[in-house]
Parts: C-alpha cells; structure tokens; sequence
C-alpha cells in the first residue's frame, strides 16, 4: 500500500464507524415521547388498571399483526 491510501481508508473507517454510530443511537425507550419540564397538560391516565397478582401492571390485549418475518417463525 502506498501512502496515498491511507487518507482514503481512514475516511472509510471514518464513514463506517459514524455509520454504526448513527444506526445504534437510534436505539431507546420504546414509548410516547415524555412532556416538557413544567407542562400544565396532565397525561391522562386509563381508568382502571389491571393488575397481576404481584401487582405489576398487565397489558390489554391487541390484535395479533403479522410480520413479514413470521414465516420463518412459524
């Protein structure tokens, strides 16, 4: 490899490295975005819930959605 290479890979591995970056800080908390600090509008809240016998919370039942991927599951 000559010198001229060099620049050329690190901008490669430069690229790469911000690509993962970027990908990866997409990940988080899954859920509604959370109000500003100091916000008058309160969140409603359902009005009954649902508890197991430990007292955690149980979700509602939804409708079952399929996914391109379920074929594999299956």
């Amino acid at each position: 490899m000559s010198r001229s290479d060099r620049p050329i890979l690190r901008a490669a591995a430069l690229g790469a490295v911000l690509a993962v970056a970027l990908t990866l800080s997409a990940c988080g908390r899954k859920g509604p975005m959370d109000p500003p600090p100091g916000s008058s509008s309160a969140v409603e809240q359902p009005a009954e819930i649902l508890l197991d016998n430990q007292g955690r919370p149980i979700a509602p039942v939804g409708q079952k959605r399929r996914l391109p991927i379920d074929w594999l599951l299956d």
